[in-house]
């Protein structure tokens, strides 16, 4: 039998290992890290995060990014960085040999719009290319392959065969598995769709919805920086 003593080092001894494996675990993970909650902590000067969790065919989803997020980001882009996450109220499910499918609110070209969208976002560096080509694209998703090219040609986007090469392959469902499991971690959880967070939170959603531009700058702090970006808000 082994003595106490000994059994409390090697349960000591096991619980560091797992802290040091699940470190290297999240070290190396492909995939940001998103922290939902209200409690997420910004350093001074860092831009503000705005994390819009939305469908590729919802209405409300087209209007936001269209009349909110595009207008507000090209006018406070200094102090913004924003994150999309194309999934909405779908489903992930994953059979026993590990293929991915998907239940979409509005059906399956609702799927491979959301996949296109998510292939957008993790190959298009550009910021504010990114949020363009996507704003573009959800104006008519229902041929998402055609809303994509056209999208594309439209502001001088060439490295489409990228985009559709992730979208016909196991990585654009990689992507949209893990937008999924970015929508359910937040806290409190989804009913409408857009749900929109700054900082983490989503404070007061319904300003958030309708004056955006005015709620990133109260997040955002009170520097001449700032100041100046939000001096005219023009929502």
């Amino acid at each position: 039998m082994i003595p106490a003593r000994k059994r409390i080092f090697i349960l000591i001894f096991v619980v560091i290992l797992l802290v040091c494996l699940l470190r290297i675990l999240f070290q190396n993970s492909p995939m940001p890290i998103l922290n939902n909650q209200p409690d997420y902590f910004r350093t001074e000067g860092a831009p503000v995060l705005l994390s819009v969790f939305y469908e590729a065919l919802c209405p409300d989803s087209k209007y936001f990014l269209t009349k909110q997020v595009l207008p507000t980001f090209m006018a406070a882009s200094s102090i913004l960085k924003v994150h999309l996450f194309p999934y909405g109220k779908a489903k992930t499910s994953e059979k026993i040999e590990g293929k991915l499918t998907f239940d979409c609110q509005h059906g399956p070209t609702e799927c491979q719009a959301n996949i296109y969208h998510a292939c957008v976002v993790n190959i298009i560096e550009n910021p504010l290319v990114q949020l363009q080509l996507v704003t573009c694209m959800i104006q008519d998703n229902r041929f998402p392959q055609d809303a994509m090219l056209k999208c594309a040609k439209l502001h001088n986007i060439t490295n489409t065969d990228l985009i559709e090469k992730c979208a016909g392959s196991t990585h654009g469902l990689e992507l949209l598995k893990f937008n999924g499991e970015a929508t359910f971690a937040i806290r409190p959880p989804v009913t409408f769709i857009p749900t929109v967070t700054i900082d983490g939170s989503q404070g007061r959603q319904a300003s958030i919805l309708k004056n955006l531009l005015s709620e990133v700058c109260k997040a955002a702090g009170d520097t001449e920086n700032i100041i100046n970006v939000c001096k005219y808000p023009n929502q």
